[in-house]
């Protein structure tokens, strides 16, 4: 859902948090926006935007091909996200993929079918796994990182009043406050957090609203205000001991969320904004760095 919509979407500073009432651990450098970056094989955070280097000490080793008559030196993930149009086709071409499509398209795709393959490694016996075609093997080796940063990663995406047609100061109010904890060593769920919130400023939701989020008047009429249910976020996450004995980071798609929602909501309800809000992922952003695509404007 995007901005122009219901929930004018996604976000950037984050803003919500009982005073006095924040989770230690991140120290406010007046960074608001921090995104994942490749550093060689290693993942570091960078706070003002984004830049991918090679690592002088652990360089990425070119691979040679063992199943093609003609030894060709195969490539690592840093050279696909490189390749020119015809080098991309023909490797493509090899793997019996679509060659249709824009440079970022066809290196999307390509990244995409090795991530696959690695996906099916695990259910696969190292027989089998040699038979793949060595760009696929090779492509797999480079692009193994190291650990991340963060033990954990809290993935939040508010839902907020809305029109269908919002004015530009429209003062969106959170609706709907879920977080997702996700173990980044095991990459599974550990736990959830989710509660609606009740609008004071517009009590009464748009009948677009309840279409495009599904929440209903009865839901935000039952439920606490927006103070209320932040206090008890800091609590789960204190509980989760994130920022104390596990390092964690906010997760948004985009920057609508934090710098929007959380923000407006944060000066509706006159309460500061939370220390762990200050400095978020922005998985949109990463995805297009990562994948080496531009966004792109879908509607009108």
């Amino acid at each position: 859902m995007e901005p122009a919509a219901c929930k004018g979407r996604r976000g950037g500073r984050a803003a919500a948090a009982v005073a006095k009432e924040n989770i230690p651990g991140w120290q406010d450098d007046g960074h608001a926006d921090v995104d994942f970056v490749k550093e060689g094989s290693a993942l570091r955070i960078e706070a003002n935007g984004l830049a991918e280097t090679e690592s002088p000490s652990s360089p990425t080793p070119d691979l040679e091909c063992d199943d093609q008559p003609n030894p060709e030196q195969c490539l690592t993930t840093y050279q696909v996200v490189r390749m020119g149009r015809s080098e991309l086709c023909n490797h493509l071409t090899r793997l019996s993929l679509d060659t249709s499509g824009t440079k970022e398209v066809l290196r999307q795709r390509l990244k995409s079918y090795c991530q696959l393959e690695h996906r099916r490694k695990g259910s696969e016996d190292r027989s089998a796994c040699s038979e793949r075609p060595a760009i696929v093997r090779s492509i797999l080796h480079a692009s193994k990182l190291e650990p991340c940063a963060f033990n954990y990663i809290c993935v939040i995406d508010f839902e907020a009043t809305c029109q269908e047609h919002n004015p530009r100061d429209f003062p969106h109010e959170i609706i709907e406050f879920p977080v997702v904890l996700l173990n980044t060593s095991t990459l599974q769920i550990e736990d959830t957090f989710q509660e609606y919130v009740k609008p004071f400023l517009n009590p009464t939701l748009s009948n677009f609203c309840t279409s495009l989020t599904g929440i209903t008047q009865e839901t935000v009429d039952a439920a606490d205000y927006f103070p209320e249910v932040i206090d008890r976020v800091v609590n789960w996450m204190r509980q989760k001991g994130l920022g104390t004995t596990y390092t964690y980071a906010i997760l948004t798609d985009g920057s609508w969320d934090m710098a929007r929602f959380l923000n407006i909501q944060c000066q509706l309800s006159q309460l500061p904004y939370p220390r762990f809000a200050k400095k978020w992922i922005n998985v949109r952003k990463t995805f297009c760095y990562f994948f080496k695509v531009s966004f792109i404007q879908v509607t009108s």
